[in-house]
C-alpha cells in the first residue's frame, strides 16, 4: 500500500514512516512538473530504505 502512495503522492509516503520534514521537501518539489520523477524515486527508495531499517531492528531484537 506504501508503494501506491510513494508512486502517486511521494511526499505522503514520508509522513507515513515518521520523517515528516523530508515530507514537506519532497511537497515542494513535486510542486513541480519535472521534480515529479526525483520525487517519485525519492520516496521508493526512502520507502525501501525504512523497510531495511526495520528488519534490522527485528533481527537485533531477536537477537538479544
Amino acid at each position: 500500500m506504501r508503494l501506491l502512495i510513494a508512486l502517486i503522492l511521494p511526499w505522503l509516503t514520508f509522513f507515513t514512516i515518521g520523517r515528516p520534514i523530508a515530507g514537506v521537501i519532497c511537497l515542494v518539489l513535486q510542486l513541480t512538473i519535472i521534480g515529479w520523477l526525483p520525487a517519485t524515486i525519492w520516496a521508493v527508495y526512502g520507502l525501501g530504505q525504512y523497510k531495511t531499517d526495520r528488519k534490522i531492528e527485528k533481527a537485533l531484537r531477536q537477537r538479544t
